[in-house]
This record gives structure tokens, sequence and C-alpha cells, in this order.
């Protein structure tokens, strides 16, 4: 199909029609991007030509129909052990490892591990910058559960990083799945596993390079399929040399194996850890039983386990399939025979709430199945900072912007709420700390106390270098929200809790109702806000796809829709994401004339990584007189939430025109 084109241009001599290695070579030479740099505006900017067979993107990485990035699995021990780091790649890595928590995984305690078992895998959680679902399955207990893995039935699956993100935020250890069922399971099984050492360590050092690469923590080990002898053998050094590598190579990174094949090389569920499986458990991390266990099996396995009652992960399926003690709506029996006698909880496929019953239902059922289960799930705190929540659970119709931790000796805390109702009611953000010593907020001192409340002064003229984070405070802000900012001086503090309270002005009518409305709370170190944030550098626009305009989107001028990738260079460690944004022009512009106009910025969507993948954008074609135009901007959020200038966003325009016809110069 050709593309329409301009009006040829008088040409004063005819050329001889290319050879077929001359139209290849130009044909290629359009799909490449043209780079030079506008010095007085600091901007990269690229040139292409709008051709309507574009290059085709890897499969593995974009999804095939709308070209979105995605995340992906390996089927095979091919795959697996062929698999190399690259570019594309790093759209499925983790902005960070997971936050400090307390207390640590690696106490004593009981713990809760949720196997996410969804359908299958890979559904709407496949897409890297979000999908347009707006009810899909959304988990929010993370307070509750230690570690988290994402299953699915590919024989390398490696966690979407959506997942691993949230998951990290709130201290969570995110496994994968290294699964082998069947006869094809089995085969695979010999392949590594029945040779020498070379062959299991090659395998064992592609997963430690896996999690070390997308930054999740390890890996859930299911054989569920037969071994020789000769495998079977072998199994326990796998498993030793895979936990130690990953011990060397992520910082508290994890081995389970899952209670299927026995010693013998049968497969053979036990439903709990005896002498037949005991040397799996004694080579890794961790033991994840099978589900359908009685009373006695947990008395059995007190012995087994020993010191280490920690590390057996008793498996409840949620479902209830089988003759299990307790699932569904009932999962609360399985867990209260489990914490009796001190073992860690392994919840199967608690998505159940989402699959099984009704969609409109879901938050309430979520909310009864998880609370049913409260008294028995310990839950843990995040103990870093900054503290920043908007209370968003990151799905909906709609965006919406304003709506145990050891403390530096300065601190910054805002507050955004909106108040309904009454008008004279006072808001104010309340903490307390704990005694670590020796505790100082400002002129108070708690030594003899092990807890203290206190109201900060609100803060009201900060220091020249928080402007940016403070611009807002004291000031009302878009549809009647307010922000509040307060600085807390500290020495030697813990900091428990966060408290907002509400006071009346004496004489006030007691009866008057309101409604308070919390956008915002956040906690920051203050030294935080007075180290520089680097500048977003190096902007590239890349893997360039036209299309034609659906006829719902034809109008005057005529569309085109644009894909396309940009890469950047950015220190991830101080930011929250990106927001990517564009500037679309009319077209029919001069090479390198600059922006259209003053157009405002239209927000396309987040980014956790330094790439975006840019996917059907409607844009203006390039007219006869010159170049479209469309411009992007990447905009860094700073952990602690304060707006950049745009000045210190990175910028890339893409300059494009229509082909040429035959018989033009």
């Amino acid at each position: 199909m050709e593309a329409a084109g301009p009006e040829p241009r008088a040409a004063a001599r005819l050329k001889a029609p290319p050879t077929p290695e001359e139209e290849r070579e130009r044909r290629r030479a359009r799909r490449r991007p043209r780079r030079r740099i506008e010095e007085e505006q600091e901007e990269a900017v690229f040139h292409d030509v709008v051709s309507f067979t574009p290059d085709p993107l890897p499969g593995r990485y974009y999804d095939k129909d709308t070209t979105k990035p995605v995340s992906f699995y390996f089927s095979s021990l091919e795959e697996l052990l062929a698999w190399t780091p690259g570019m594309e790649d790093s759209f499925n890595v983790a902005l960070e490892p997971s936050e400090c928590r307390q207390p640590p995984l690696s106490s004593e305690r009981p713990r809760t591990l949720l196997c996410h078992d969804m359908m299958g895998g890979y559904l709407d959680d496949k897409f890297i910058q979000g999908a347009a679902v707006h009810n899909p399955y959304c988990f929010y207990h993370w307070q509750s559960i230690d570690i988290f893995v994402y299953f699915s039935h590919h024989t390398v699956t490696i966690p979407p990083v959506g997942w691993t993100n949230a998951a990290h935020r709130h201290g969570v250890c995110v496994l994968g799945t290294f699964i082998t069922e069947w006869k094809e399971g089995g085969r695979l099984c010999e392949a590594f596993l029945a040779g020498d050492e070379r062959s299991y360590q090659a395998v064992a050092d592609q997963l430690v390079l896996i999690a070390q690469f997308f930054r999740f923590d390890g890996w859930l080990i299911n054989i569920e399929n037969s071994l020789s002898l000769a495998a079977v053998g072998n199994m326990p050094h796998f498993l030793r040399y895979l936990t130690a590598r990953l011990h060397e190579q992520v910082p508290r990174g994890l081995v389970l194996w899952y209670d299927s094949v026995v010693s013998s090389g049968q497969l053979k569920w036990q439903d709990e850890l005896n002498q037949h499986n005991r040397v799996f458990f004694d080579s890794c991390d961790g033991f994840f039983t099978n589900y359908n266990w009685r009373e006695e099996h947990l008395e059995r396995m007190l012995g087994q386990a020993g010191q280490r009652r920690a590390d057996v992960y008793v498996g409840v399926d949620v479902f209830a399939r089988g003759k299990v003690v307790g699932g569904q709506f009932d999962t609360y029996k399985s867990l209260e025979l489990i914490r009796k006698h001190g073992f860690s909880a392994a919840l199967f496929a608690p998505g159940w709430v989402y699959e099984c019953l009704e969609k409109k239902d879901f938050f309430q059922n979520q909310d009864k199945f998880w609370a049913l289960l409260e008294r028995y799930l310990p839950t843990h705190s995040i103990c870093s900072l900054p503290f920043v929540t908007s209370f968003c659970l990151g799905m909906g119709t709609r965006r919406v912007r304003y709506g145990q931790v050891p403390v530096p000796p300065q601190i910054f805390l805002s507050l955004v709420y909106k108040l309904e109702g009454a008008s004279n009611v006072g808001v104010a953000l309340e903490l307390t700390t704990g005694d670590a010593g020796s505790c100082h907020v400002g002129s108070i001192s708690t030594l003899n106390e092990t807890s203290s409340r206190h109201s900060p002064r609100p803060l009201r003229v900060p220091p020249t270098k928080l402007a940016r984070w403070v611009h807002r405070c004291s000031q009302q802000l878009r549809g009647g929200w307010v922000q509040r900012c307060y600085k807390v001086n500290l020495r030697d503090c813990l900091l428990r809790d966060l408290f907002v309270s509400f006071a009346r002005p004496p004489g006030s009518r007691e009866e008057e109702s309101f409604v308070c409305r919390l956008g915002e709370v956040q906690v920051v170190d203050a030294k935080s806000l007075l180290a520089p944030l680097p500048r977003v550098q190096a902007v590239t626009v890349s893997h360039v796809r036209w299309q034609r305009a659906t006829p719902e989107e034809e109008g005057s001028p005529a569309r085109l829709r644009l894909g396309c990738t940009l890469h950047w260079s950015y220190l991830l460690s101080p930011i929250r994401c990106f927001r990517i944004h564009c500037c679309v022009g009319t077209g029919g512009g001069a090479l390198g004339g600059g922006p259209s106009g003053p157009e405002q910025p239209a927000l396309l969507g987040l980014a956790f990584v330094n790439q975006y993948r840019i996917v059907d954008l409607v844009v203006a074609a390039a007219g006869p007189s010159g170049d479209g135009r469309v411009e992007f901007l990447v905009e860094p959020v700073p952990k602690e939430g304060f707006l950049v200038p745009r000045a210190e966003w990175g910028r890339a325009a893409l300059l494009y025109s229509m082909p040429r016809t035959d018989g033009a110069l």
C-alpha cells in the first residue's frame, strides 16, 4: 500500500529508476531517525519519513496488536539458556529493591506467602504501561503478607514489573516460578539434571541473572513430574548451587521448594515435610507444602522442621479443591491450625474472590476475605523515608491529583485535605514518637515515656531550597483542596503513628456535621530536599511506526497514528516515576522551526524506567509545505512529590514528512 504524498516538485533532470538494492537501502534509510541537536533549545530533534510498512518489533517484548511493551516468560530450556539482557528487557526492570521493613523477613516469626495464580497469568497485568481496564484484580493488603509469588504454568515465569514495584514499595519479597510438568517437563529435567554439574549450574546461573537483572528476589521451584535416579540425585546439588549463587547476587534472595517429588524421584505429594522430601528442604531456603493436610501432618512436622519452623510454608488452596481444612471464606480455619503450631502459611490463589464471585462486589468480598484472616496475619511496616501515600489503588476511570520508622533530625510533613460541610473545623496533623533511648521533639523531652503525641507547628516561611516542595502550603488548591506543611526537629526518635485531628472553636454548634477527605500524606527527610535533582538528558526516539488513522479519527487536516519508543538518561534512585507528555503540532512547519505554538502538553502516561513506548498517538499528517512535528517531554517526579520546573524536563522532537513521489529529486 502506497503512502499519500505531496505533488512532485519541478526537477532539473530525471533520475534513472533505482536498482532493487538501491531501493532497499533507501527504504532502510527512511526507517532510521536522523538526529541533530538544536543547541539553543537543548532539545534532540529526529526526522523520519512516514512509511506504512513498519519494521517488526520483537514479539516477546511487545503486544503484536498494539506494540505496547509487555512482560514475558520462557517456555523452554532453550529459551532460558539463550537469553541475554538487552535494551528491550529494560521495560520489565523493577524501579528499585524492596523497601526496608520491620520486622525483617529473616525474623523467626511465622510468615505469610501469597501465591498469585490467576487464570494462567499474564493477563491485563502483562501490560507494563497499564491497560484500558477499569475493574482488574487488585491486591492492596500488602502489610499482611511477606512474600509474593507470581505463578503460571510456563517454564520460567518472570513476575510482571508492576507487581514487583508494588510489592517492593511495601517491603514484600517477590519470587518468580520455575516449573516443569508432565512428560515434557520430565524431558526438560533430564536435559539439565541427569548429566554433569555444568548443565544444572548453567540453568541456575541464568535464573540468578534473570532475578538480578529484573530486580525481583528469587524463585519457587515446582517440579511436578517424575525424575530418574540420576536427575533426582542432582536436584539437591542444583538447589544448593542456585541458593548460594542467588544469596551472593540478590540481597535477601530466596529459593523455595514445592512439595511434589520425593527423594526416590517419584511424583508423590506428601502434604507435609518428612523424611521423603527433607533433602530438598535442607538444600534451599524454604518448603511449600501441598494442600491436603490435616492437623496430624502439622504435628509430625514439628520434629522435622526443628529450629526452621518459619521456613515451612503450609499450603492453603483458597479454591478449596480436594480434602482441605478450609478454603474460600473459611480459609481462616486453615490459618488457625497453621498458626497454632507456629508454621508459616502459603495462600494459593486468593484471587478466588475475583474469579468466582461477582465482579461488582469485588472490593466488599476482598475486604471480607482478608478481614476474616486478619487475626492470623502478623503485619509489618516500612521503615524508610520518604513516606508518601495518596490512597490510590492505581485503577479506575480517572486520574485524580490532590485527591515504625527511625527518623532523621529534621523532617517535613505534608497533609492535603478537603472539608465538606462545616467550614469552621480546624484540621491538623499529629504524630506519636517512641523512645529510642532518648527521644526529643523540639524542646519536649520524652525520656520517661514510651510514647508521646505532639502537634507540630505549621511551616510558614520555608528555606528557599524547599520552595518547590512547599509552594502550595497553606494555600487553597483546585477543587477546594488545602495543603498544610509542617517542620519537626527530632533527636533519637522513632516515628510511630500519624493522626489527623479535628477541632471546633469554642461556642460552635457541635451537632453540625462535616466530611473531611484526605488526598495525600507525606513524611520527608528534610536533608533530601536540599540535594539538587539531576536533569533528564539524552532523550532519543526509535522504533517508529506509522499507521493511517481510523475513519472516526479522520478529519481536516488528515490524521496519522504514531508509535515510537522514547529512551533517556536519568538516575532512578531519587524519583517516584516519570510523567510522559507530548505537544502535537499541526503539521507543515519548517525543519527545525521549533514548537508550533504555546500548546499545553498532554499527559500520555507514566514510566518507571528510563524508557516509554508511545502507542497510537493521533497526529496531523505532514503537509506539502514542510514537516509535521510532535514534541515529547519527560518529567521526573521526585519521591517527595514536588513539581520539577519544565526547564529541567527532558525533551525531544520528531519531525516527519511524507515520502516523495517517484521522479522527484
